[in-house]
């Protein structure tokens, strides 16, 4: 296999990818209906919405449809939905600090002498 063969290969498997994408913001009824999930309920939800204005983003999305939360825009992003050109990516857990382990309480006593 020579390298303009790997180079085309490569080219059209790439050029593929970017044509299965669906952009929320762009598709028709009938192209979000074909994303493994998504029936005419929700692709109506999600046109009424676009009508106010598209989508900034993935949370955006999740805030103004009814019925989108993480685990379905995983799922619909992984059948190829993006939001201007993005797959859904779940939130960066935030950064945790160790607690010291807290020990028993301890008192010191003080002897108390009796008259």
């Amino acid at each position: 296999m020579t390298i303009r063969n790997l180079l085309a290969g490569l080219a059209l498997a790439l050029a593929s990818v970017t044509c299965l994408a669906t952009d929320i913001n762009k598709a028709s009824q009938a192209e979000l209906e074909s994303i493994k999930g998504i029936g005419p309920a929700m692709s109506g939800r999600i046109l009424e919405e676009r009508k106010k204005g598209p989508f900034r983003d993935w949370a955006d999305v999740m805030e103004r449809v009814k019925g989108i939360k993480q685990a379905s825009a995983t799922r619909f992003s992984s059948g190829g939905l993006t939001v201007n050109g993005s797959a859904f990516a779940l939130p960066a857990a935030p950064a945790t600090t160790p607690v010291a382990a807290a020990g028993p309480a301890t008192t010191a006593l003080t002897p108390v002498k009796k008259p």
